[in-house]
């Protein structure tokens, strides 16, 4: 049986990359193909997020113990949170020949290139630097100071994005969609 497709999907932080994910999984042909693998986070719930649907939200002592068990393929602390891919899930879904979409930061996508080195890396990104900002400062979700942090790593995540083998810049989300979901049918021969 062949092995399934990991998708990983990176980007700075407002970049879009989660909406451009949800978007992307709504389409028939590719959601009967791909999963996208739910993540554990110690942050707290944003407004409209679920348990289970968005994230597995956990507290810090329970993320170490799973992460001290090995329970991650890819583990990190972003912006005083820690999040996680559950491995067990992904390698069962590989297994059985199913297509895997993997949400996360740089830092993550490249400690699982190190255990799939042939992932089909995707990274999403804005037309500009200013329209990042302007992003993350409309959507109000954080405090200033976590903001400017955000814009500090946004600055360094973007300057990976050459590592990536397709760039998908966000300026008008019914475009980037469709390029998405374009890149991820072409990879899977559909």
């Amino acid at each position: 049986m062949k092995s399934g497709i990991i998708f990983i999907i990176s980007g700075p932080s407002g970049s879009g990359k989660t909406t451009l994910c949800e978007k992307v999984l709504k389409d028939t042909n590719i959601k009967k193909k791909i999963a996208k693998m739910v993540s554990v986070t110690t942050r707290q719930k944003r407004e409209g997020e679920k348990c289970c649907r968005d994230y597995f939200f956990v507290s810090n002592k329970m993320f170490l113990y799973k992460k001290r068990s090995g329970h991650f393929l890819e583990a990190k602390k972003v912006f005083d949170n820690y999040y996680g891919t559950p491995k067990r899930a992904v390698k069962e879904r590989l297994k059985k020949g199913k297509d895997v979409l993997l949400c996360i930061d740089v830092k993550g996508a490249k400690d699982v290139l190190k255990v799939f080195p042939a992932a089909v890396t995707i990274f999403v990104n804005t037309p500009s630097f200013s329209d990042l900002k302007n992003r993350l400062v409309s959507r109000g979700s954080e405090s200033k100071k976590t903001t400017e942090l955000r814009l500090k790593i946004a600055k360094s995540e973007m300057k990976e994005e050459k590592n990536y083998k397709y760039i998908v810049i966000n300026d008008k989300l019914s475009k980037a969609t469709k390029e998405l979901e374009e890149i991820m049918l072409a990879e899977l021969g559909a």
